[in-house]
């Protein structure tokens, strides 16, 4: 054999291979497409039907783990997406959730805490991040000394959850980041596209409104 034919089929090997690549690839993306407009679709639908429940937020919220937040309630659920250009083509960017989480009485308080010692401070300064919580931070100091003695934080009992949803049609996997369902707390998780059903879905509301789930 020429040298040149041995050029052809290895030219020819290697555009078998990329064929192969690109129809994988492009299965992958659909499959991710298509659970994404899954999921766009059920959150819409869950958003619609939370919004006349007004469910309440189960757990138990506080920034410091000693003092709690009054019970809260669940109110103003909406849903947004947006898509980005990837690949020459439009494809599903993020897709999320958001709701408001305000005193079941519907009266917004202004509480207070005190902090001293440093891993409490990290705590709370992270649970504040967390929850969107409007605050003011002031020192206390000794009235002699001026020592430093704690950190007053003082804060409104308002706050916001979230559940987002970033896919990534190259791989064709789901991130899920959960933000404030049942405590000031991120929970980020990541599914296959395939995985990401009606099902799934069902387990996610589940967990955000607080029943048994088995979304971990």
């Amino acid at each position: 054999m020429s040298f040149l034919n041995q050029l052809k089929n290895q030219a020819q090997t290697l555009r078998e291979q990329e064929s192969g690549f690109q129809q994988d690839l492009t299965a992958v993306t659909q499959a991710t497409e298509n659970a994404c407009i899954t999921a766009l679709n059920y959150l819409r639908d869950l958003c619609a039907q939370l919004n006349v429940i007004k469910p309440p937020a189960a757990g138990r919220f506080s920034l410091d783990g000693k003092a709690p937040f009054p019970q809260m309630q669940m109110l103003n659920f909406r849903c947004d997406s947006r898509k980005k250009m990837h690949r020459g083509k439009e494809m599903f960017d993020y897709i999320g959730i958001g709701w408001d989480l305000l005193p079941s009485t519907g009266k917004v308080a202004t509480h207070s805490i005190a902090v001293n010692f440093p891993p409490d401070l990290e705590r709370v300064t992270k649970r504040l991040s967390f929850g969107h919580i409007n605050h003011e931070r002031k020192e206390q100091r000794h009235p002699e000394t001026n020592k430093l003695q704690a950190y007053i934080f003082e804060y409104q009992t308002q706050s916001r959850g979230s559940v987002t949803l970033s896919p990534d049609q190259d791989t064709g996997q789901i991130a899920f980041r959960l933000s404030n369902i049942q405590e000031f707390a991120v929970d980020n998780m990541t599914y296959p596209a395939q995985q990401v059903t009606s099902g799934l879905l069902d387990e996610l509301a589940k967990r955000i409104v607080g029943q048994q789930s088995r979304f971990v």
